[in-house]
């Protein structure tokens, strides 16, 4: 939350007041019309509870029209929690079962991305208010008239009421980085074959922009369908050539080859074309053959005019290097190229994209969503873990509600769905602040239902003057105010369907003190640290797949294909599987508290880039496919060592990172050890070593930049910037 000089901007309130008078607008006309229109006040309250759930209680991502698309969209899933909730509620043991189901399911939809994530609370509430007693389906069509009245009024009120301007979508972010990239291919496809420093800075800021903490929630492309997995894919190939372009090293004596400029002029074009493309222009095809027949004619004179011939006195050493890192350059602008084509046109993409690169191109949707969820069914998901500690936690708010027959049980369970937290420590500060403000709230409560007594004409006049200033200032202020605040407003709505007594605020009290101890227990006893431990054990584990294949693709190419490798070998998938368990992790690791209360342990994982830890990963797949495409050429037993060397160097880095990282480790420090990049060997080209040495040997060399950026992802322990120090293995 953004602040000034200890106080809060006045900008954080303009935000949150104009949410709150659409919010205020829609529940108080769908429960006047009702209650007092035509005298239905079971469907007044669902009216006033759906603009409640979908407003105030969920956190959609986007703009008002954005959120009315989500809403309509979702009304029939709605209507279907309704119905089965009203009808569960007939036994206890009943609607227990359907809170265990449904509080899972609607919890899991996570997996889909931001905005069902952020719906699906709301959709909690809507399950949740009809599957307490009575049991009354004779009013199921009050119950769905109020519902749909709500949602109707939700929708059109968020479409038309203070339109907000939208963010730069993702689209128009990855253009713009492709036209970055378009820049730096052209400047270095000219004298002096060279960018200058501040090109180079600008092309890490726009990289930069690019990944996901700089992108509003709603502009991720973090769905699992085909154009959400395509962008994403482009997303990470431009920030790939962004980062080679960057660091190209200039033309020796200050010339370049002419294979060498035709490739780079050659990914410029495409780079233009691919930023055209996602504006909706058209598909980059032509620039895509002429870049592929760019490398192919690079590839070819590197290799020499004799590929069986020791290659040393075809070209110098610095001239292969850079060789092997333009090529690396045409393939992450091809990658780029085919994604962004594939996110723009889905199925019906033009350019020919790789399958085992983009195994989800032909895929149905059903298909993708299944490998989605199947990725995150297993214990070491954070989305699985939230999944289950939520639905359990409000299991037992509804056993205890029905069992001990709370009173209003309905506040119980929704204080446990609005109080759990991801971490015990999270949770626990939440329960507190939030029993004090509920305290605060029962105590102003009595003293209303004293005052006022039955005169239900003031609490009609009150209530959306309240709901205003309760949901503006309750989202700004914090957890306490909000449940203070709340406690109140709902005694003023029950106050209207029922003659009141100061006892409301009695049980308003004793529910959520029941739900929050609840929420507190599954806090403690669910995976208590949420996706702080499992950040670092995917990590860990993300660096040890990689490792493995780091030693098999060295292995395979010094013996010239001897060793098989492929992008459908179980390691790449088990990489593939390790990476997307870190993503879901590190996406929800940046809504935590990072201390648990040890800032020396806080400042150690703040202290880990995770974004570049997530790159390597991807780095060492593409990577990897790039340099085992059929037919591998042989190399001299001095190359094929060297390779074999420096590859098992490469992997025991990243096992060194990993053993940090791992809290299950033997020695998990958290503390990320500093790599040098230059491993000795790195600048010895062996006699006669041939182009594909020199691309292995790139390959590695990035994935070293990427192992030193891990370890630098925040200030050292006294605040000054971190220097690479000699490696301890």
């Amino acid at each position: 939350m953004r602040r000034l000089e200890g106080r809060r901007i006045p900008a954080d309130y303009a935000a949150s007041g104009r949410r709150a008078v659409r919010v205020t607008l829609v529940a108080a006309a769908g429960f006047y019309l009702f209650r007092y229109g035509l005298d239905r006040p079971v469907a007044a309250t669902y009216a006033l509870f759906a603009a409640v759930a979908l407003g105030g209680l969920s956190r959609i991502p986007g703009t008002g029209r954005q959120r009315a698309a989500l809403v309509l969209r979702l009304v029939p899933v709605c209507w279907v929690l309704v119905v089965v909730g009203t009808y569960l509620s007939v036994r206890t043991w009943t609607a227990v079962v359907g809170m265990l189901v449904v509080g899972f399911t609607l919890a899991f939809a996570a997996v889909g991305g931001p905005r069902p994530a952020g719906a699906a609370p709301g959709l909690q509430l809507l399950y949740i208010l009809p599957s307490f007693p009575p049991y009354a389906p004779a009013t199921l069509g009050d119950r769905l008239i109020g519902t749909t009245t709500g949602l109707a009024l939700f929708i059109a009120v968020e479409a038309l009421v203070f339109p907000e301007p939208g963010p730069q979508p993702y689209r128009e972010r990855a253009a713009r980085a492709a036209g970055t990239a378009a820049h730096c291919a052209t400047r270095l496809a000219a004298p002096p074959y060279a960018l200058t420093e501040a090109e180079i800075r600008g092309a890490q800021e726009t990289s930069t922009s690019l990944r996901s903490l700089m992108v509003p929630e709603a502009e991720r492309p973090a769905g699992p369908g085909v154009r959400d997995r395509a962008l994403a894919h482009t997303g990470l190939a431009t920030r790939a050539l962004l980062g080679r372009l960057a660091q190209l090293t200039a033309a020796p004596d200050g010339r370049s080859g002419p294979e060498v400029t035709a490739v780079l002029a050659a990914v410029a074009r495409l780079a233009t074309a691919t930023a055209d493309c996602l504006r909706a222009g058209p598909a980059p095809v032509a620039p895509e053959r002429e870049l592929l027949e760019a490398r192919a004619h690079l590839s070819a004179a590197s290799a020499g005019p004799n590929a069986s011939a020791p290659l040393a006195a075809a070209f110098p050493p610095a001239v292969l290097r850079r060789h092997a890192a333009v090529l690396e350059i045409a393939d992450a602008a091809l990658a780029m190229g085919a994604a962004a084509d594939l996110a723009v046109r889905g199925r019906h993409a033009a350019v020919e994209v790789p399958l085992g690169r983009f195994w989800y191109a032909t895929a149905w949707a059903p298909t993708l969503w299944w490998h989605r969820v199947r990725g995150h069914t297993e214990r070491r998901s954070v989305l699985f873990q939230n999944a289950v500690r939520l639905a359990l936690a409000l299991t037992a708010a509804r056993l205890v509600a029905g069992v001990d027959t709370l009173p209003h049980g309905f506040w119980a369970t929704l204080a446990t769905l609005t109080l759990t937290r991801t971490t015990v420590d999270e949770t626990w500060s939440t329960v507190r602040r939030a029993l004090t403000g509920t305290l605060a709230g029962a105590l102003v409560t009595a003293a209303v239902l004293i005052l006022v007594g039955p005169h239900t004409n003031v609490y009609a006049v009150v209530l959306p003057l309240w709901m205003l200033f309760a949901f503006t200032v309750g989202p700004v202020r914090g957890v306490g105010w909000a449940q203070g605040m709340f406690t109140v407003l709902v005694a003023l709505v029950f106050a209207q369907l029922a003659p009141p007594t100061w006892r409301l605020a009695e049980v308003r009290m004793l529910d959520v003190l029941v739900g929050s101890a609840i929420g507190a227990v599954f806090g403690l006893l669910a995976w208590p640290r949420g996706a702080h431990d499992e950040l670092r054990h995917a990590a860990a584990e993300l660096l040890r797949r990689a490792a493995e294949i780091v030693v098999a693709t060295g292995a395979s190419v010094a013996g010239g294909g001897a060793v098989v490798v492929s992008s459908g070998a179980p390691r790449h998938r088990s990489l593939q599987h390790a990476v997307l368990l870190a993503e879901s992790a590190y996406a929800q690791f940046q809504s935590e508290p990072h201390s648990f209360g040890d800032p020396a342990r806080g400042a150690a994982l703040r202290a880990v880039d995770w974004q570049a830890t997530l790159m390597a990963g991807h780095h060492t797949l593409w990577g990897s496919d790039r340099l085992l495409k059929p037919p591998l050429t042989g190399m001299n037993p001095v190359a094929a060592e060297s390779v074999n060397e420096l590859g098992e160097r490469v992997a025991g880095r990243m096992l060194l990172v990993s053993a940090a990282l791992d809290p299950l480790g033997d020695t998990p420090t958290g503390q990320v050890p500093l790599i040098d990049p230059t491993l000795d060997g790195f600048g010895t080209e062996p006699p006669g070593a041939p182009r594909l040495y020199y691309a292995t040997v790139s390959w590695l060399d990035a994935l070293m930049v990427d192992m030193t950026r891990i370890a630098r992802g925040g200030p050292g322990p006294d605040g000054a910037p971190k220097t690479p120090q000699p490696p301890h293995a």
